[in-house]
């Protein structure tokens, strides 16, 4: 079995592409999300911290559909995750995603419609990072 490899999104061409080749996420879902930063506390309780932007995001979001049937997209350089959970009684599903590079940012929203400067734009889950990389 070949170890996938991450690939960098540097524009918003990679960004259509990799939207393209993944239906624009629909009937998918977020299936996971890991966050976590470069801070620690060592063992003698001293904290260690980094001097950037070092919180990281992945996402793993599957989708009812092959070829590829899942995605893992890692963030790094995180400026902003909101996170919208349905409510109750109502399905998680994403009916298409936005990814958008402006800036110098990176956005991925779980909202075709999703834009950065959108008065709504809480009213779905969305990711701001300075880094993209996704795998298949």
């Amino acid at each position: 079995m070949a170890t996938p490899t991450w690939m960098s999104l540097t524009a918003q061409d990679d960004l259509d592409k990799l939207l393209e080749l993944f239906g624009g996420f629909h009937d998918g879902c977020i299936r996971e999300a890991h966050v976590w930063t470069e801070t620690y506390v060592n063992p003698d309780l001293h904290m260690s911290c980094a001097d950037d932007l070092d919180t990281r995001v992945r996402l793993l979001v599957q989708r009812q559909y092959r070829s590829p049937s899942a995605i893992e997209l890692l963030f790094e350089g995180v400026v902003a995750f909101h996170l919208k959970p349905s409510p109750e009684y109502y399905d998680s599903i994403i009916l298409g995603a936005a990814m958008i590079h402006d800036g110098g940012i990176f956005y991925w929203s779980d909202s075709e419609d999703w834009l950065p400067t959108a008065s709504d734009r809480d009213e779905s889950t969305w990711i701001a990072a300075k880094k993209y990389r996704g795998v298949m």
